[in-house]
């Protein structure tokens, strides 16, 4: 595997359609950046657990938050195996039979050991971050927050151990004869797009977006719009 790829054990090698697995960091890392959203497994107490949470990256490290008295957050603290995955669905693939349909997506699965971040400078450089990672610029309009907003936030990091991304962006695999039949066949697009901005109805008056907002134009595919302020909040646009 080439250098800027993550190592293949069995935690995270693709067993299914090994074809569409991906390892690098080059089709990994976008697909991450194109999120706001993840889902994080882990084990707490022998139950599972899966929770939605928003994140973002930065280099090789994973950052999400949540409310400090949180099941997920007290399990997490003290460092245990979670796995964060990410899927986009991009597509409807419509076959000449129910067996062949499926779904265009690209997905990943990232391994490591959560931990929390307890250093005072360091977390609230972290919760700074979330909001300049995805508003860049939002930070300096803000007020500040009260030392009881930090304290009610808690924030954890994970180190990419490894990882694996699966992507399928074809059209529909039908059985050769299945092709002449009077059905259609392709793929529905499916994407996410911005609307219109919606006033709080107690907007002082005057009050306009401001910059911060303006990667946010109403008919715009939102995993491209958050490729682009991940770009602009860590300056490599």
């Amino acid at each position: 595997m080439p250098d800027d790829s993550y190592d293949i054990t069995e935690r995270n090698r693709v067993k299914r359609m090994g074809k569409r697995a991906h390892y690098d960091r080059a089709a990994i890392h976008p697909i991450l950046d194109a999120a706001l959203l993840c889902h994080i497994a882990y084990v707490a107490d022998g139950q599972p657990y899966c929770t939605p949470t928003a994140f973002w990256r930065e280099e090789e490290t994973l950052f999400w938050h949540g409310s400090s008295a949180s099941r997920m957050l007290r399990a997490q603290s003290g460092g245990i195996p979670v796995c964060l995955t990410v899927t986009h669905m991009d597509g409807l693939v419509m076959a000449r039979s129910g067996f062949n349909h499926s779904i265009n997506y690209r997905s990943v699965m990232a391994f490591g050991t959560a931990r929390i971040i307890d250093d005072p400078a360091e977390k609230r450089a972290a919760m700074d971050a979330f909001v300049e990672r995805f508003f860049p610029g939002r930070n300096a309009l803000l007020r500040e927050p009260t030392s009881q907003e930090v304290k009610a936030t808690a924030i954890l990091a994970m180190e990419i151990e490894q990882a694996s991304a699966k992507i399928r962006a074809t059209g529909p695999g039908d059985d050769e004869a299945d092709f002449a039949l009077p059905v259609w066949g392709g793929v529905v697009p499916l994407h996410t797009v911005v609307g219109p901005l919606q006033d709080c109805p107690r907007l002082p008056a005057g009050v306009r977006p401001g910059p911060d907002l303006a990667p946010y134009r109403p008919g715009d595919v939102l995993d491209d719009v958050f490729t682009a302020t991940h770009g602009r909040a860590y300056g490599h646009e």
